[in-house]
């Protein structure tokens, strides 16, 4: 790192805390992120927004109707978010998120192993991205010849990955 990015990088341990969505519907929206991946619905601001979390935070997903009661999903070639990334601690975790999506019948958009991290994309009720992943410990990422990251995109084996959820024991999570 030249002395010039050790000034303007930023801070190591930043990590991005929440999202905040607008959605057309906010019982569908609660209904998707609560019933379907599994998060805690802590508090309601009136009618129009809520927030969700995982393992007893404040919130890591916001909804709300402010804006946007009623409305469409932003059109195709559009500007704005691409997707919302939600990390698993396991690859246990990730197989019994994707067999909560499955038995709920949303369609999957892609899964994909991307050598650091194995991923699934699927849609939100109000068509935002949603990537469901976990990621490799850093010894296991590929390399390039001269020793830089290699990231790849190659397709993700989902009937292993359902197995993984099968042989871990946590079937019996709801």
């Amino acid at each position: 790192m030249t002395k010039e990015n050790a000034v303007t990088a930023i801070h190591p341990e930043v990590r991005i805390g929440h999202v905040h969505l607008k959605v057309a519907d906010l019982e569908r929206a609660i209904a998707f992120y609560r019933d379907v991946l599994g998060f805690e619905l802590t508090q309601r601001y009136g009618g129009h927004a809520a927030f969700l979390s995982a393992g007893g935070y404040h919130h890591h997903i916001g909804l709300n109707t402010w804006e946007s009661l009623g409305g469409s999903p932003p059109p195709l070639r559009a500007t704005g978010l691409y997707h919302l990334a939600i990390l698993y601690p396991d690859r246990a975790a990730l197989a019994h998120a994707l067999r909560r999506v499955l038995a709920a019948g949303i369609e999957l958009e892609g899964a994909s192993d991307h050598g650091v991290s194995e991923a699934i994309y699927l849609r939100d009720p109000d068509g935002n991205g949603v990537e469901l992943y976990r990621d490799r410990p850093r010894d296991q990422w590929p390399a390039s010849p001269d020793g830089g990251l290699n990231m790849v995109t190659l397709p993700l084996d989902l009937n292993a990955l359902l197995n993984e959820f099968s042989s871990s024991g946590t079937s019996s999570r709801k």
